[in-house]
C-alpha cells in the first residue's frame, strides 16, 4: 500500500501524542500549505500532533501540487468514484498512524479542505469506529449522497463554507447539510457571507472550538 508524507508539528506540550489532526489539503495544494491551520489551533490543543500528509498522486499543471484523484469528470458520480478510489490509501495510512501512537479513532479529526473535505467525508463515516470529529472546509459529498449500507459510524461534523464560492458553490454546501441531517449525524454549519474558496478568521476560529470540543480540549 502506498505510504502518504507530509508536514506535521508535534504537541506543544513536548510529551507524545494524546490525540491527532490530520488536515487533508484539496485538489493541486499539499501538505505544506494545510499545515498552517496547526500554529492557530495548537495552543488550545497543547497534547494534539497535526499532520497534513500529500495526497498520493502529483497534480499535472501544479508545480509541488497534489491530488486526492484526477478531476476530469465533475458530475457526483465521477467524484464519488474519485474518492472511492483513494479512500484504501488513506485509510491504511490512518491506521498506521494510530497504530504508531497507541491511539484510538475517538482521539482523531479529520478536518480537510475542497477536496481534502471529500476525502474527509467519504472515509469517515465508513470506518468501523466513530471518529472525534470530521471539519469540512469549502468542500461537498462526492457523490449523490452518502450510502446508509456503507456507513458504519456517524461522528459530529462541522460544515463551513463561503458564500461566495465559485469552485465549490453554496448548493453543495447546503446539498452535504440537507444529506448528513437526514443521516442523523450530528451537525453544526457556518456560512462565511463574502467569502471565496477559501478559508477566513471566523472559519479557523469555529474550526479549532470544534477540534477542541470534539478532542475534549
Amino acid at each position: 500500500m502506498q505510504q502518504l508524507h507530509g508536514p506535521s508539528l508535534a504537541p506543544l506540550s513536548g510529551d507524545a501524542p494524546k490525540q491527532l489532526v490530520v488536515l487533508l489539503h484539496g485538489y493541486g495544494s499539499n501538505g505544506a500549505d494545510l499545515i498552517s491551520l496547526a500554529p492557530m489551533w495548537r495552543r488550545l490543543l497543547p497534547d494534539a500532533l497535526f499532520v497534513a500528509p500529500n495526497a498520493p498522486e502529483r497534480c499535472p499543471g501544479a508545480p509541488g501540487g497534489y491530488q486526492w484523484w484526477a478531476l476530469h469528470d465533475l458530475s457526483r458520480p465521477a467524484l464519488a468514484a474519485g474518492a472511492r478510489h483513494a479512500a484504501p490509501v488513506l485509510d491504511a495510512w490512518l491506521d498506521a498512524l494510530l497504530a504508531e501512537h497507541g491511539l484510538t479513532e475517538d482521539r482523531l479529526v479529520l478536518a480537510g479542505f475542497s477536496q481534502g473535505t471529500m476525502m474527509a467525508l467519504h472515509v469517515g463515516p465508513r470506518r468501523e469506529r466513530t471518529l472525534a470529529g470530521i471539519l469540512g472546509y469549502s468542500g461537498m459529498i462526492a457523490g449523490p449522497s452518502l450510502d446508509p449500507a456503507e456507513m458504519r459510524s456517524k461522528p459530529p461534523v462541522l460544515l463551513i463554507h463561503g458564500d461566495a464560492d465559485t469552485i465549490v458553490p453554496l448548493s453543495a454546501y447546503h446539498h452535504a447539510h440537507g444529506e448528513l441531517q437526514r443521516l442523523g449525524f450530528p451537525l453544526e454549519s457556518h456560512v462565511s457571507r463574502g467569502l471565496g474558496h477559501g478559508v477566513d478568521p471566523a472559519g479557523i476560529e469555529l474550526g479549532g472550538k470544534f477540534v477542541t470540543r470534539v478532542l475534549g480540549g
